[in-house]
């Protein structure tokens, strides 16, 4: 049986890379029973948007933003030896590592690690940070060492500035956007696309420190800053 995995992240400007190695991983022993997923959008002009007129009878709502996705469930941890794969960890081992990958403060990055979540096609490699962890022991040895534990579990989409601007792909000139280089793309040929202006390409060069405008490679980012 495929096992749900949390497995921790290494953040660069432009994406997110789940590390390898046993110390990075927690694998679940016992899969939860189920999870959610929640998409949500922000409209102003709504009776919840505290900038909204007062005594607007029928207010128009006007798109604002996408929420980050969300992801809960709950985990039993079990210890006291009746389930096979956790026959060798305990109870408060197993904690400890789900807090060192998904809450644990790193001070290189100055922020918890992002982690990648596994399980299934509907939970496959979505990144999130953890939001909260609840722990509810429920279950302990006579010397109360806990041998059961359920844990409540919720995740906030994790995305790099870069993935953000590439997922919104606003059209206005007013905005800096940041393109994945494909391959036939040529600096005129983004710059009639994003300005409607072909002439913009040598200040878009410059401001990318490009060498050359003529051969863009593949899967570069580069970004193109607002412009008059």
């Amino acid at each position: 049986m495929t096992k749900l995995t949390i497995t921790r992240c290494t953040t660069s400007t432009s994406q997110i890379s789940p590390e390898k190695g046993d110390a990075n991983i927690f694998t679940t022993t016992i899969n939860p029973s189920s999870f959610k997923r929640k998409y949500a959008t922000k409209f102003s002009g709504t009776s919840t948007d505290k900038g909204a007129a007062i005594g607007k009878a029928a207010p128009v709502p006007k798109f604002s933003a996408t929420e980050p996705e969300e992801v809960s469930f709950k985990l039993t941890l079990d210890g006291t030896g009746v389930v096979p794969d956790a026959v060798d960890t305990t109870v408060a081992d197993q904690i400890k590592k789900l807090r060192d990958i998904a809450y644990a403060y790193s001070g290189e990055d100055h922020e918890p690690d992002a982690v990648q979540i596994d399980w299934g096609d509907e939970l496959k490699a979505f990144q999130g940070r953890l939001t909260s962890l609840d722990i509810d022991y429920t279950l302990f040895d006579p010397d109360g060492v806990p041998l059961r534990a359920t844990m409540d579990l919720k995740f906030i989409e994790a995305l790099t500035e870069a993935q953000v601007a590439l997922e919104a792909n606003n059209q206005s000139p007013d905005l800096t956007h940041i393109v994945r280089v494909c391959e036939g793309d040529t600096l005129p040929l983004l710059c009639e696309r994003i300005y409607k202006d072909v002439s913009k390409y040598l200040e878009v060069a410059r401001f990318n420190n490009l060498d050359s405008f003529r051969n863009l490679t593949p899967d570069t980012l580069l970004r193109f800053p607002p412009m008059r």
